[in-house]
């Protein structure tokens, strides 16, 4: 483990975008635009752990809709 990880001890928010993208942002600082929090926070190895278990399609939602219209086009 690096150094300034162990000294982390930041408290971590897990945020997502419209694109459904997911990323962790410092607890105590305003989101950037475009960016809501789903619900988890804690220190960075918990945050990282959350989205390794939850973000499972690392398509972008656009693609992801995009994708599924051109299926049903061939159907």
């Amino acid at each position: 483990m690096a150094r300034d990880e162990q000294e982390d001890n930041t408290i971590y928010s897990v945020v997502v975008n419209h694109e459904e993208q997911y990323s962790i942002w410092p607890a105590d600082r305003e989101l950037p635009l475009g960016w809501r929090e789903v619900g988890k926070s804690g220190p960075k190895s918990e945050c990282l752990a959350h989205i390794k278990e939850v973000w499972t399609d690392m398509r972008p939602l656009s693609l992801r809709k995009h994708m599924e219209e051109q299926a049903a086009k061939q159907n």
